[in-house]
């Protein structure tokens, strides 16, 4: 509970420092990781590469599982 009624009254981490390339993959009708959310985060990882899905859920991956899959192996392969 502690984390849930803490949730966004802190200041964000300073990413600036990752360099590690990462994928952030959302849907944007996600309920539980608003898209808002992603992407930020894709905004404060300077090597992120951020896939948000139109019409999408929390499982967003598997709701378009063959496209996610291709770029999640493109993304591997860069």
């Amino acid at each position: 509970m502690k984390a849930i009624t803490a949730w966004g009254n802190q200041a964000p981490q300073d990413l600036d420092r990752l360099r590690t390339p990462t994928l952030i993959v959302n849907g944007d009708n996600d309920i539980m990781v608003p898209s808002e959310n992603s992407l930020a985060l894709a905004n404060r990882v300077p090597s992120a590469q951020l896939v948000i899905y139109e019409d999408a859920g929390h499982g967003g991956i598997f709701q378009n599982y063959a496209d996610f899959v291709a770029k999640a192996l493109a993304f591997l392969d860069a």
